[in-house]
């Protein structure tokens, strides 16, 4: 017999050789896959643990050996704070002018440096006067040659009035003689008119600030013509000390303010830059408007500041905080040790075995370093404002600084019956005695 196989027989056993080593492959490539996952899981795990996560965990959830963490600790106390609203203003200044030439001619020179402080009444420019000048002597001349004809027409008056006496002369002269005299009475009117026009003329020539302030950029040189009808004018002057801020602020809060201005108090504004951090001048409230904006539901308040250093600059944004309401005899802790998270605002609480406790809050005002605690919080409690990121509910901490320490005799959260005196007996047992 011929043991030799087919040649369909060799390709079938080719064939069931490479199925049977791609399923291995399949096999091990699943392992492989399997592998790399759990050894992923597994460095996740070791990479996301707490800092503070003692290996062995006892009583409480917490290795009693493991070390404590360092941390400031401050204590509750009791005190008033201002309620404050923040709003964005704009600097404007009290009063500005854009000073105009009230006459035309030829500008001769300017009296100001650009950016100056000026007077009000201090001289600004000088416009040729000469035209004016002539125009007063015109004037002059007119009304003396007038109060000639006046005079003569007078003279005639009494003397026709004299002759109507003796009847040597018609009434109707008489008349005709006092009707020239007021004539020339309105002609010699008239011509004072004129003198005090060219007078005033010669005035405007010099131009005075009408307000005292500071100067901007001057607008015409010296040498040019100007006139009165010019849209930019010579130069604008603003009012800067003092200076006024407009803001505006929500209508909810309005009735606090009316309040307020109405109790006679004055309302303290302040002015911070544009970061909010740095202060930069402190007012009052002047006046807010008589009306509410419908398209963004606010109302304009506008504050006066001295503005002695200036500090504030027309059309500078700020930022404003104005006091409102000052709220007394409430529980104040530092701004530091508020948190926030997922179980929402919460302090850590230091309590007498020296762990701390994730204490939820309800917060009020805010002023500076201080923040109004309305509920979860006790005057004399210690709560954490430094080295909070690494604690946990339950975590052992140590207070490092010595005003900490002082302030450890304050009242902490009061907590099971005879718990001192368990604690004390347990550290004498550990110490031997």
């Amino acid at each position: 017999m011929n043991d030799t196989l087919p040649p369909q027989a060799e390709a079938t056993d080719e064939s069931r050789l490479k199925a049977t080593w791609r399923a291995h492959w399949r096999i091990w490539l699943a392992l492989v896959v399997v592998i790399a996952i759990i050894a992923g899981v597994i460095a996740w795990a070791v990479l996301s643990a707490p800092a503070n996560a003692p290996a062995a965990k006892g009583r409480g959830g917490f290795d009693p050996k493991a070390r404590p963490l360092p941390v400031v600790a401050a204590p509750a106390r009791k005190g008033n704070i201002d309620v404050r609203i923040d709003a964005l203003g704009t600097v404007t200044p009290r009063n500005m002018v854009v000073v105009h030439s009230r006459v035309d001619g030829q500008l001769l020179g300017v009296g100001f440096r650009e950016g100056q402080e000026v007077k009000k009444g201090e001289m600004l420019a000088q416009i040729d006067p000469r035209p004016f000048e002539v125009q007063l002597t015109q004037a002059l001349g007119q009304m003396a040659r007038d109060q000639a004809q006046l005079k003569n027409a007078q003279v005639d008056l009494e003397r026709y009035r004299t002759l109507l006496t003796q009847d040597s002369i018609s009434k109707q002269q008489v008349d005709t003689q006092e009707a020239l005299v007021r004539q020339y009475q309105g002609a010699v009117q008239s011509d004072q008119g004129a003198i005090d026009n060219a007078k005033l003329q010669i005035t405007y020539a010099r131009i005075v600030a009408p307000i005292s302030g500071r100067v901007g950029l001057r607008q015409v040189d010296p040498g040019n013509m100007v006139h009165a009808s010019d849209s930019n004018g010579l130069v604008t002057i603003t009012q800067v000390q003092p200076i006024t801020v407009i803001y505006p602020v929500p209508e909810d809060n309005v009735p606090r303010i009316v309040k307020r201005v109405q109790s006679g108090q004055e309302v303290a504004v302040e002015a911070f830059d544009r970061s909010g951090k740095n202060k930069l001048a402190t007012g009052r409230l002047l006046t807010f408007d008589n009306q509410i904006d419908t398209a963004t539901g606010t109302v304009k308040l506008k504050a006066e500041f001295p503005n002695q250093d200036a500090a504030l600059f027309p059309n500078q944004f700020v930022n404003v905080r104005m006091a409102v309401e000052t709220r007394q005899d409430v529980t104040l802790v530092p701004s530091a040790a508020i948190q926030r998270g997922a179980p929402g605002t919460f302090v850590f609480l230091v309590k007498q075995d020296q762990s701390v406790g994730m204490t939820p809050v309800k917060l009020g005002a805010t002023e500076g370093e201080n923040t109004e605690v309305q509920s979860g919080v006790d005057p004399g409690n210690l709560v954490v404002v430094d080295g909070a990121d690494k604690l946990r509910d339950g975590s052992k901490v140590e207070l490092v600084d010595p005003n900490a320490r002082r302030a450890g005799q304050a009242t902490p959260p009061k907590g099971p019956p005879g718990a001192d005196k368990a604690g004390d007996q347990s550290r004498r047992r550990k110490g031997g005695g």
